[in-house]
């Protein structure tokens, strides 16, 4: 199954939020734990993150202590992206983000 990137910035771009939505997802990540698995800049995680409700993705973070930063990323609906489909390419988006 080919879904035909290009590999432009902005396809890139697109991509990596994607990937990151289905990430934080699949599991409880932080910052800390998204950097440990992608290897991104925790900036670029952050803003990539940040703009997720740009794509109509709903991600919020959980707060799960008393320190700030202690919790986790969630995503709560996926807008007009279909998760089957990432999932589903989940390898070429891999493959076109490295």
């Amino acid at each position: 199954m080919n879904a035909n990137f290009n590999g432009s910035k902005q396809q890139k771009a697109f991509l990596r939020k994607l990937y990151i939505a289905y990430l934080i997802d699949n599991d409880r990540h932080n910052l800390l734990s998204l950097h440990k698995l992608t290897n991104m800049p925790r900036r670029t995680l952050q803003d990539a993150i940040a703009v997720l409700s740009d794509l109509a993705i709903d991600c919020e973070f959980v707060q799960d202590g008393e320190r700030n930063n202690a919790g986790y990323y969630q995503i709560n609906h996926w807008g007009a992206i279909n998760r089957d489909w990432v999932e589903a390419h989940l390898q070429q988006i891999i493959v076109e983000l490295t």
